[in-house]
């Protein structure tokens, strides 16, 4: 069974770093790329980008320079890393993947929350 949990989220203020995990179980982790997406309340779920090799793939604009990705295959762990948050950072984060069968599995989200 496919499972993907996150953690790390929380309440941090304007222009601190938050970093996220995403444990992943149930399928051969080093096979595939893991992607981030986070939706904020009341707005569109936004793609953050992915990480397969060492070097992410960082995709939302709004993001670039700021958040990057990695990963420990020995783990099954993939990290989202957050730096200078801004109050627009604020969403739920979810990590996901897609398997050779076409199908999506997603994690809970966890919440990150951006004061000023």
């Amino acid at each position: 069974q496919v499972k993907l949990v996150e953690s790390g989220g929380g309440l941090v203020e304007l222009g601190g770093s938050l970093h996220l995990s995403c444990a992943a179980s149930g399928y051969t982790f080093s096979d595939y790329a893991v992607m981030w997406s986070r939706q904020a309340p009341g707005k569109e779920r936004e793609y953050i980008g992915s990480i397969y090799t060492p070097t992410p793939t960082i995709t939302l604009d709004s993001v670039k320079g700021r958040f990057t990705m990695s990963r420990d295959n020995g783990q099954r762990t993939v990290y989202l890393h957050m730096n200078s948050l801004k109050p627009d950072d604020t969403a739920v984060y979810f990590c996901h993947v897609r398997l050779w069968t076409g199908q999506d599995y997603w994690g809970q989200g966890t919440q990150v929350t951006v004061t000023s």
